[in-house]
């Protein structure tokens, strides 16, 4: 080999070692940089990160409150429309109450007849009791004369024709007197151990005024609850049935969110662990917070239309979730609504797992009570008529009206108290 060939040899010769080194110091490098990143999520990790778990499959949810009509009629009056607020009590449809006034009103009428009839078995308890005074007289004045007259029938002063026709007027005169008695137990059997209030016939006749009086006063439908109106589909003039859905109310006071954890999540989930939910309708910079209040019975699929068929020979395996009940502050909810069907970000702190996953927490319990004053005024109207008629009160007439709200009026008292709606 020739000279300069061996110079240029032995220059390049130091290069390789060159390029390894820079090597060896980059996967150093990288080395350490994955050690620290290990290091970092380790305490991490360990002391935070394990006791969080996260889930963005969450939505807000709530009561929807379905306002349905209980009797059959025509729609002529709408109170409410989407989006809009609503408080419990307000009228939001009403009914023409025209025929269920005219069956109210022959309620009304027959309940005064029957008082009358009733107060006339009691008025017949006297009239009986001086017809039996009167056959008693008549019993003792028939025994008188015939006892006078078989004192003389021995001196012949009295034919024994006289004397018979007077044994006939005693016996008559008994006969009456039996008969009066009987028609006094007879009329004391519909009278006795009660009032006229209490009468079988009276109590008969107001249960129908009641049915009647409550069926008038459903033309009228309130709201259950205080909340927002949607899903309205009532129209006036539309022609509604028992159970048709007019419009729903959502009282967004009380809204819930159902977070769907995957299975492998809720190892150490257990009830009144606290939790961190954010909104994408406000972003990070609102953070809610809440508890876990409840686990379903079921998986989603589980519940699902049309469940999975797991013994099918195609089944593949896939991880399910669990939907699990989150409970917000009222306070926050107030401050920031939610409405539902929103998308929440929830993080349960998991870290005390002392509690119970199937709790045994009080029942959550729905009532209203718009629908109570029904009972109570239908109450009031048959006192009404009952005093009226059983002579007790001030009149006797079935038609006399009172400073309470007359059968006539009923019906057009909701549409007054209420702004009505134009339609264009």
């Amino acid at each position: 080999m020739s000279d300069p060939q061996q110079n240029a040899a032995a220059a390049a010769a130091p290069a390789p070692k060159q390029s390894n080194g820079k090597r060896h110091r980059l996967m150093t490098l990288i080395v350490l940089v994955i050690i620290i990143a290990a290091v970092a999520y380790g305490l991490y990790y360990f002391p935070v990160a394990r006791f969080h778990e996260t889930t963005d499959d969450a939505y807000v949810n709530g009561n929807v409150v379905q306002i349905t009509p209980q009797v059959t009629g025509t729609i002529i009056f709408v109170n409410a429309d989407d989006t809009q607020t609503v408080k419990i009590g307000d009228p939001l449809v009403v009914l023409d109450p025209a025929d269920s006034k005219v069956a109210l009103d022959s309620a009304e009428a027959n309940l005064a007849q029957t008082v009358r009839q009733v107060r006339t078995y009691f008025v017949n308890n006297g009239q009986y009791e001086a017809q039996i005074a009167l056959r008693r007289s008549d019993l003792s004045r028939a025994q008188d004369d015939l006892t006078r007259r078989m004192q003389v029938a021995q001196t012949g002063a009295v034919s024994q024709e006289e004397i018979s026709h007077a044994r006939d007027a005693v016996r008559g005169a008994q006969a009456a007197l039996d008969a009066a008695q009987q028609e006094l137990a007879s009329n004391r059997s519909l009278t006795a151990n009660t009032s006229i209030a209490e009468h079988p016939n009276v109590l008969a006749a107001a249960a129908k005024v009641r049915d009647s009086y409550i069926n008038c006063a459903r033309n009228t439908l309130p709201a259950p609850v205080t909340g927002y109106v949607a899903k309205r589909s009532v129209q006036v003039g539309q022609r509604v049935a028992p159970g048709n859905p007019l419009m729903a109310i959502v009282p967004l006071n009380g809204v819930w969110v159902d977070a769907n954890f995957k299975e492998v999540q809720l190892k150490h989930m257990r009830i009144g662990q606290p939790v961190e939910l954010t909104a994408d309708l406000y972003g990070s910079s609102v953070v809610y917070h809440g508890k876990v209040i409840g686990f379903s019975a079921g998986t989603g699929s589980a519940f699902s239309l049309l469940p999975a068929q797991n013994a099918t020979g195609n089944w593949i395996k896939v991880v399910q979730r669990l939907p699990v009940r989150i409970q917000l502050d009222p306070k926050e909810l107030e401050q920031h609504p939610l409405r539902i069907g929103l998308s929440m970000d929830v993080d349960v702190t998991i870290k005390d797992d002392n509690g119970a996953q199937l709790g045994h927490t009080a029942n959550t319990i729905y009532q209203t009570n718009v629908f109570d004053k029904y009972g109570a005024q239908a109450d009031q109207e048959i006192a009404r008529i009952i005093q009226q008629n059983e002579g007790s009160g001030p009149g006797t007439g079935a038609g006399t009206q009172t400073p309470a709200t007359s059968s006539s009026e009923r019906g057009k008292s909701a549409v007054k108290s209420a702004s009505a709606t134009k339609l264009m």
